[in-house]
């Protein structure tokens, strides 16, 4: 994995930053659909469900997973309306397709940490247990965001690491830990506080060498583009924020 191209990471030519206020009241229906990043999980439903409070009748549906699938499908046609990326570079596939509505926004960080299962069984003390062969280690594949994190990190640090297992999402890496298949895993900061009691998160040095920024952008060919603009307006102003802040991303702009 680690002679794959250091990541893409840096990235961020298209990004803009978010304004910290909090969306008005509209006059938007009907329903949408929102690719995002799998981290985002059941923060962006928390999200919906406060816009929905001031929009009742509104549907949003969502589809969470690795950001580069996303990116390729909706570049392939899928019917979104807004799009959420852990990564500049996911979201360069869909505004190199032009499918971008407007300038992608950067509005939130994230770092990666080492995810163990509760009580660490695998003695995991800190990044060099990658390197371990006698370890289980689940990463992501490289070609979604928490891969390419990874692949940056361990590119910067000369760690050979030796994964067990590439997954497709960080999600699944976190799923693993918790259900004791692996003794480690690099997942985000948000997830590991997500899982609570179910892993334990060790936090390394390194992880400031690959600092994801997510971007999100309506879709241009949305049918909806209304009520996406106005839901992605609802996720940069002030309610929106507060739920991420206290899911542990650092809040951009």
């Amino acid at each position: 994995m680690t002679a794959i191209a250091t990541s893409v990471l840096a990235l961020a030519g298209c990004a803009s930053t978010p304004a910290a206020t909090t969306a008005p009241k509209t006059s938007v229906s009907g329903s949408i659909v929102v690719d995002a990043a799998a981290s985002l999980t059941g923060i962006f439903d928390e999200i919906a469900t406060d816009f929905k409070k001031s929009h009742p009748g509104v549907t949003i549906t969502f589809n969470y997973g690795g950001s580069s699938a996303l990116a390729t499908s909706i570049v392939s046609g899928a019917p979104v309306d807004l799009f959420a990326s852990a990564s500049p570079a996911t979201m360069k596939t869909v505004t190199d397709a032009n499918l971008a509505k407007g300038t992608p926004t950067t509005f939130v960080s994230n770092t990666l940490e080492i995810a163990v299962p509760a009580g660490n069984p695998g003695k995991i003390t800190g990044l060099a247990d990658f390197a371990d062969a006698s370890k289980k280690i689940a990463i992501c594949a490289p070609e979604v965001p928490c891969g390419a994190a990874a692949v940056a990190v361990f590119a910067a640090t000369g760690i050979k690491d030796k994964p067990d297992t590439l997954v497709p999402d960080v999600k699944t890496a976190l799923t693993q830990v918790s259900l004791d298949e692996v003794d480690a895993a690099l997942v985000y900061h948000t997830d590991v506080l997500a899982a609570g009691s179910k892993v334990q998160g060790i936090a390394f040095p390194e992880a400031q060498k690959a600092i994801n920024n997510y971007l999100i952008a309506p879709i241009s060919s949305s049918k909806n583009l209304a009520l996406a603009a106005a839901f992605e307006t609802f996720i940069l102003g002030k309610d929106g924020t507060a739920v991420l802040k206290r899911a542990g991303f650092t809040i951009i702009g």
